[in-house]
Parts: structure tokens; sequence; C-alpha cells
């Protein structure tokens, strides 16, 4: 008789961040009433893909705004994670990942973004210092783009670092 194959690692990036700082409602892995996103590299890209709920409707058949901005900030933070731990030599999962968090936040809403069919969460970091990263998003349905964010990333100050 075969022997049971080992799970593989996880190559989500939100499977990696510490426990004290894994209950966002976007990404954590232990808010059981968010949406845990899982954001992992797919070539050159960090990638998502998501399929919101009925309740996360703002007009009959098309997504509620105030969803798609949430998604693209938590996704910008895995996306500056996943190049943080790149740019050092490490793959998603070789350690526990670096925590980001948001300095700025904008978003361009393209067309209306329909509710029913998964949502496709693709970015990359367009600037990178040692203080922050610049992180552009885009959510498609279909490969039409619906909505694009640009997002400003930094590392977690201590200050938030105390309330863990």
């Amino acid at each position: 008789m075969k022997a049971p194959e080992m799970p593989s690692p996880s190559s989500a990036v939100q499977d990696h961040y510490p426990d004290s700082y894994a209950h966002c409602f976007g990404c954590g892995r232990l808010n059981g009433h968010g949406h845990r996103l899982k954001s992992a590299w797919e070539g050159e890209d960090v990638v998502a893909r998501i399929t919101p709920g009925p309740e996360q409707i703002s007009l009959p058949g098309f997504v509620y705004g105030g969803l798609i901005a949430s998604l693209i900030d938590c996704h910008g933070m895995a996306t500056a994670a996943a190049s943080a731990e790149r740019s050092a030599g490490f793959a998603i999962g070789d350690r526990v990942m670096p925590r980001f968090v948001t300095a700025s936040l904008q978003v361009r809403y393209l067309a209306p973004t329909p509710l029913g069919p998964e949502l496709e969460l693709r970015a990359r970091v367009r600037e990178f210092t040692a203080k922050k990263s610049i992180v552009d998003v885009t959510i498609s349905v279909g490969g039409t783009a619906t909505a694009r964010g640009e997002v400003v990333a930094v590392i977690m100050p201590e200050s938030m670092r105390a309330n863990a």
C-alpha cells in the first residue's frame, strides 16, 4: 500500500502571515467572516481569484464598489509582501511573510463589475524602496478590466505591532 502524500505547502502569501496578523477582513485566514483572499505568484504577477457572493451586491447584477476597493487594498498588501520576499531571495512559504499596511489607496472604476462570475486580481510592484512599495492592481472579469488601483504599501509600523 502506498503511503499517503504529504500536502504541498501553500503558495498563498496570506497563509504565511503570522497568526497575530492574520485577522484582516479581506485576507485574514483566521477571520471566518472575511473574504480570505489568496494571492500567489503567476509568472511576474501576483494573482488572486474570488467570486463575490450575492450579498456583495450594489445594484441587481453588479458588485458593490466598496468590495472592489477592499480587494485591491488587500491584494496590494500581499503583492508588496511577495515582492519584498522575492527581492530578498525568498519564495512564498520559506519563512513568515512580512506584513504591510496601506498608506494610500486610489481606485478607478472602469466599468461595472458583474456579480456572479469570478474576478481576477493581477498586480505588480511598480516602485520598491526600503520604506514603501507602490503596487498596481487590475481587477478583470473574463479578460475585461473593470477596475484599477494604485496602493502604497508600507511595512507595518511598530505602533501597530504592539496591539497584536
